[in-house]
């Protein structure tokens, strides 16, 4: 069984508390395997999650200074009132660095082509998704995974460290438990804030310095004064947007004079969840799409790469595509 539904599975146990219960998250400092082992329901599928680890590529030295991984305990809390019965259950969560990796990160530009009326041409039909329910139901539980390979996340963190300039002011929109970037982001960026559906996921995100839980599909305005950052950024995830202009008129808004965008995007999707247009276009397409939002959001013409990794004895790793633009 891989990874990812045993940390799924995992959350949802320590998650289906009483509605009356109080619920909080935390990280763990360190952990060793052997007190993680001893940790409530833990044990069950640790060494499940060892088997399953790709062997390291780089030398010893190497990784003591860029390690390929960073393994955490997730702490979840709940019932922790009055009424409630305390409990904690922790979770092992891998987080891939995008260093010390076996991969080469060529970037190729690709041409975006198509001409743009100058009114929006898209309808409500286009915007339909197959499950139309509450979105705050569907992200109520926190999902501690990986939904993009490695190979694809290195190549957006190399991309990242290259064209992001120290000392920004970074804002991810629609982040998670992740945000991709560069280990040393965290101590030489003035600023990371993000926004996203799970603050569960927010607060399990050490990279960031301020978060607010925000479903932009419900309310796309961002709660920053204008011109706040240098950078915004997007990753797989404006697929989901049924407002996605007005998302992105909110980001030129926030952003400095100057900053840029840098939406990220694959071939992966809860299928259920992206907008109809989306699901029947294909990665070309797709770029061409994101191009058409951010001008309708009054950015001027992009310029679109394909940075996919180039991962030895592997054809078929996960595409990822960037789309970026200055106001």
């Amino acid at each position: 069984m891989k990874i990812g539904y045993w940390l799924a599975a995992a959350v949802a146990a320590a998650c289906c508390a009483p509605p009356s219960c109080a619920l909080s998250f935390s990280r763990a400092k360190s952990i060793t395997r052997s007190n993680f082992i001893q940790s409530t329901a833990s044990a069950i599928f640790f060494s499940d999650i060892v088997a399953s680890s790709p062997a390291c590529a780089a030398d010893k030295d190497k990784m003591q200074q860029n390690p390929r991984y960073i393994e955490n305990e997730v702490q979840m809390k709940y019932g922790d009132d009055s009424k409630g019965n305390p409990r904690t259950r922790g979770v092992l969560v891998r987080r891939f660095t995008g260093d010390s990796t076996p991969y080469s990160f060529p970037t190729s530009p690709v041409s975006l082509v198509k001409e743009w009326p100058e009114s929006p041409p898209f309808t409500q039909k286009d915007f339909f998704r197959a499950d139309e329910g509450d979105d705050e139901n569907f992200y109520t539980l926190p999902r501690l995974v990986y939904h993009i390979d490695e190979p694809a996340v290195a190549s957006l963190t190399q991309y990242y460290r290259a064209n992001i300039k120290p000392g920004s002011s970074i804002l991810d929109i629609c982040s998670s438990w992740v945000s991709h970037y560069p280990l040393e982001f965290k101590d030489n960026m003035k600023r990371i804030s993000a926004t996203g559906m799970n603050p569960l996921e927010l607060m399990a995100n050490d990279q960031l310095t301020d978060y607010e839980a925000r479903n932009l599909n419900i309310n796309p305005a961002l709660p920053y004064e204008d011109n706040s950052f240098d950078v915004v950024t997007c990753v797989v995830s404006i697929d989901y947007l049924i407002k996605p202009i007005e998302s992105l008129k909110e980001v030129h808004r926030v952003l400095k004079p100057g900053g840029k965008v840098i939406i990220s995007q694959s071939n992966r999707c809860f299928s259920s969840k992206a907008i109809s247009m989306w699901l029947n276009m294909n990665d070309r397409q797709h770029l061409e799409l994101i191009n058409g939002y951010l001008q309708y959001a009054g950015f001027g013409k992009a310029k679109a790469y394909d940075i996919t990794a180039s991962v030895p004895g592997e054809r078929f790793n996960d595409p990822m595509f960037i789309v970026e633009v200055t106001k």
